[in-house]
């Protein structure tokens, strides 16, 4: 969950790991610091706070130097303090770390490094790796880190800097992200891509277990052996400008903003002729009939999209398909066989309880595919197969463009795969491929007509301590991804139920004061979903529906009425997600919440 940045080069390292860290910053929060390699020894600046308490502390006592390694902080071991910030120094003064994930063995190693008589200044779990690989050096840093290496378990990524080798830095992965950055001249590491951007688009991504070691004059690449290998180098897609706030007051605005974009892309070239085509996956037809029941393992938002997906893959492949929370799957003793198709979802390709999971189905023999936002990163690396969402950078920790284009990639791949196994209809299918063709003009019109709405609804009830959204079908993974939205930005309680569940208990929180968000369009369910929002009415509930335009019923219902485009009832989830989206914005921002950092979270969550 943390960010990690190190430079090897010309440059002033302080000004490039500052530049880093500004775009990791959605990783983590609570401190950040660097380590700059000086010439005599390594220079330590941290700070408790956002980046700029670091920048401030810079500015009255700066570091020079040309190599330095740097790191924001979201805490796992150790309250938030200039203690507990990275980067972390060894007991000699030698040895700097930097460190995201979890030493899950770390009490065991530090009680026997206290042995010895060593002494402790933080309560961070990433101190051992410190003091452990000052103890193995003997003149070579890789190889002091990979014995080290043999005695860690758990989630990490790591870099290294050592007084006696001032010219490079060591790092490796586990069950964390890392990448490499190629220059002319100078190299660098960082947890993601956009770190980068500014210096380079030439990247490798690291393999599970692989050592890097960078200096000014190249990059080599190691095993846990020590064995030599060679990386496969790419050029970056991404662009400095798409990691900008472009204008818009917050990131989570602009990417709410870029959804049509976002859409379109994922769409694109996967159309054509009113047939899904996933010839990318390059999925055997003969191997799918092997299938007989599918599985979506996700967290969080990412698993909303899979419970949209669970309805839209039973309807199109008529096979039996279950969601997941990774973190469950994992403990649950899942029946796990080669007749089982995993589909794995995660806007980073990084989420720690969702790739846990899918090693487990891989070693049982399980089929496995993943629906996923990073290429390179460690989900894609460990599948059979990648649907890739194509939404670009998404830096805000609330999930808005990722999981729009999560649910017109389940669109896409329920058609599919109906198709390749016989069980998706034409007619079915050319009706989905119309539906998502328009999407993109639709949540465009829905970005330019329904704000004034949404910010008096927001304005109304910004002060309200409890919300209640609920949907059916479809809609019920909106009901429970708006819910979400709304208190992970302003922190104001809220919960997403089945419509139909009020009457098993949540009715009796309704009352004058009580606002109910119902997710309503026109379906299968609406009639029902009418039927609940007159419960609630009659208990003198206050009520919010989004409904489709023109429905005149939810208009003399609603005591406020967000109004949606009329679109295939399969694809009404991502309509209906975008005003709920600016809803939580907007409530968030009256509140003066800090709507891109929210207290606790971070953007991608590496470890369990």
């Amino acid at each position: 969950m943390c960010g990690i940045v190190a430079y090897v080069g010309p440059r002033e390292a302080t000004e490039v790991l500052l530049e880093g860290l500004r775009r990791l910053e959605y990783r983590g929060y609570d401190s950040a610091g660097v380590a700059v390699m000086n010439g005599s020894g390594i220079s330590v600046r941290k700070a408790v706070g956002r980046l700029s308490a670091l920048e401030h502390e810079l500015a009255g006592n700066a570091l020079h130097g040309g190599l330095g390694i740097g790191h924001t902080r979201w805490a796992t071991h150790g309250a938030p303090s200039v203690a507990n910030s990275h980067p972390h120094i060894s007991y000699d003064g030698k040895v700097g770390v930097i460190h995201n994930g979890i030493v899950e063995n770390y009490r065991e190693l530090k009680n026997e490094l206290l042995a010895q008589g060593v002494t402790f200044k933080s309560d961070t779990d990433t101190e051992v790796v410190a003091h452990l690989v000052a103890r193995e050096f003997r003149g070579d840093l890789k190889a002091a880190l990979a014995g080290v290496l043999k005695r860690l378990r758990g989630a990490y990524a790591l870099a290294l800097c050592h007084v006696d080798q001032p010219d490079r830095v060591v790092a490796t992965r586990m069950g964390s992200p890392l990448v490499v950055g190629l220059g002319d001249g100078e190299n660098f590491i960082a947890s993601d891509v956009p770190a980068l951007l500014k210096y380079t688009r030439r990247v490798i991504f690291l393999d599970e277990g692989q050592i890097a070691e960078i200096t000014r004059d190249g990059v080599h690449l190691y095993d846990r052996e020590l064995r030599e290998v060679k990386g496969k180098e790419v050029r970056t897609s991404l662009t400095l400008e798409a990691a900008e706030k472009e204008g818009y007051e917050h990131f989570m605005l602009k990417e709410i903003h870029e959804q049509p974009h976002a859409i379109a892309e994922t769409i694109r070239g996967r159309v054509t002729d009113e047939r899904v085509d996933l010839s990318e996956l390059g999925l055997d037809p003969a191997v799918l009939k092997g299938v007989r029941r599918i599985a979506v393992v996700a967290c969080g938002t990412s698993l909303y999209s899979g419970m949209v997906g669970k309805y839209l893959i039973e309807h199109f492949t008529k096979l039996p398909t279950e969601t997941w929370s990774a973190s469950e799957f994992r403990y649950a003793d899942p029946v796990i066989d080669p007749s089982l198709l995993v589909i794995a979802v995660s806007q980073s390709g990084e989420t720690a309880d969702t790739l846990e999971a899918l090693r487990i189905c891989k070693q049982r023999g399980a089929r496995t595919l993943a629906v996923c936002n990073v290429m390179g990163s460690s989900i894609p690396r460990t599948v059979d197969a990648t649907l890739y969402t194509r939404a670009g950078p998404e830096i805000g920790v609330a999930s808005t463009k990722a999981y729009t284009t999560q649910l017109a990639a389940f669109a896409l791949l329920a058609v599919g795969l109906g198709r390749m196994l016989g069980t998706a209809d034409a007619a079915d299918e050319a009706r989905i491929v119309r539906g998502l063709e328009a999407l993109p003009a639709q949540v465009k019109a829905l970005l330019t007509d329904d704000i004034v709405a949404v910010k008096r609804c927001a304005k109304r009830y910004k002060d309200v301590f409890n919300f209640m959204y609920i949907g059916r079908h479809y809609n019920y993974p909106t009901a429970m991804e708006g819910a979400l939205k709304l208190k992970e930005i302003s922190y104001i309680h809220a919960e997403g139920y089945a419509g139909g569940e009020m009457k098993h208990g949540p009715l009796a929180l309704v009352e004058d004061t009580f606002p109910t968000i119902a997710i309503a369009p026109r379906g299968r369910t609406r009639e029902k979903m009418v039927s609940n929002v007159q419960e609630v009415k009659a208990r003198k509930g206050v009520v919010v529906i989004v409904s489709t335009h023109g429905d005149e019923e939810a208009r003399e219902l609603a005591d406020y009425l967000i109004e949606i485009p009329d679109c295939e009832e399969e694809l009404s989830p991502i309509l209906a997600i975008v005003p709920l989206q600016l809803l939580a914005y907007y409530t968030a921002t009256q509140l003066g919440r800090d709507v891109d950092k929210p207290r606790n979270l971070a953007k991608s969550v590496t470890v369990e």
